[in-house]
């Protein structure tokens, strides 16, 4: 079988190839198919199945240049598993992120039932003490679907609102300003990739960061957006925001009822919206508990001890 594959960005084609064309070496090895680079596309000849498999490959990857500069040799083996359905065995809620050698794994019965409402549904709230992992678990879904070509970006906002005290004048430009505000979600994403990949994503729009505010106006497609501490948005704020969801795409709320900074006469949006949306199908609503914090030992007795003292 002979197949011809148009080149998406001929000006790009060391980045498909690789480095002396160890990536087309790699696919040639698997799949026992002869490939030839030409100006503008790729010559594929074989047996069919086999034609098909490394097309599928390289369709793959030609998916992954359009949202980052380079495709690794890491992930070029990876994909050639997947294809061929030799991937290893996975654990159920397992979340395969960027960092070599790195799944994030659920560790209570209650983050499971976090994972599984985000892969199941467009729109998951999430809500339960500090330390459950709502954050963490969000952000590295997001990076999963963005490893595996399921969106092309991700967008995390967070209200800035100060918890308690007032910060006064910031210095620096507007990116210095809010950067206090959404450090939290930088934490995570450092977790889930390598500093430079997190920067060369920034730079080039596949990862956004931004308060909340930004958000106005926008209709947000093919894209995992990620609303943390939403217990401080106002009932308008959190409807302007769930009006941001465009086409496939997956919109994921997390907060902590318990730790709302709003003025005391201010409603939540984040409570307001759990009753107003509880039983729409595609919403899922999942409450954690102190059983599933998982930071530090004490984090779950100095929960218990506040909310007794409050009892």
């Amino acid at each position: 079988m002979n197949l011809s594959i148009a080149l998406e960005q001929p000006d790009r084609k060391l980045a498909l190839f690789g480095v002396a064309d160890r990536h087309l070496k790699m696919i040639r090895e698997a799949f026992g198919v002869h490939i030839v680079g030409r100006v503008d596309e790729l010559h594929l000849s074989g047996e069919k199945e086999q034609v098909a498999k490394a097309a599928a490959v390289l369709d793959q990857m030609q998916r992954k240049l359009r949202r980052q500069e380079w495709v690794s040799v890491e992930e070029v083996g990876e994909t050639i598993l997947t294809v061929t359905g030799q991937t290893r065995e996975r654990s159920e809620g397992d979340i395969d992120v960027y960092m070599r050698a790195r799944t994030i794994r659920p560790k209570t019965a209650g983050q499971m039932r976090y994972v599984q409402a985000m892969n199941g549904h467009d729109l998951t709230f999430c809500t339960g003490p500090a330390g459950t992992g709502k954050t963490y678990l969000a952000v590295a879904a997001a990076a999963s679907l963005l490893k595996h070509g399921q969106v092309k970006r991700i967008i995390l906002a967070r209200p800035a609102v100060e918890a308690g005290e007032r910060l006064g004048f910031l210095p620096g430009d507007l990116q210095a300003k809010v950067n206090p505000y959404l450090r939290p979600l930088f934490d995570a994403l450092h977790d889930m990739m390598e500093f430079e990949q997190v920067k060369r994503f920034m730079v080039n729009d596949v990862i956004e960061v931004i308060p909340l505010a930004f958000m106005r106006g926008r209709t947000l497609n093919d894209s995992v957006i990620i609303l943390d501490e939403a217990q401080n948005t106002t009932p308008s704020q959190m409807l302007m925001f769930l009006t941001r969801l465009g086409h496939d795409s997956k919109m994921i709320v997390t907060g902590d009822p318990s730790q709302v900074d709003l003025p005391e006469d201010a409603p939540s949006g984040l409570a307001d919206a759990m009753v107003r949306l509880r039983g729409i199908k595609g919403v899922a609503l999942v409450e954690l508990e102190r059983e599933d914090i998982v930071r530090h030992r004490l984090v779950q007795s100095i929960v218990n001890a506040y909310e007794k003292r409050d009892a």
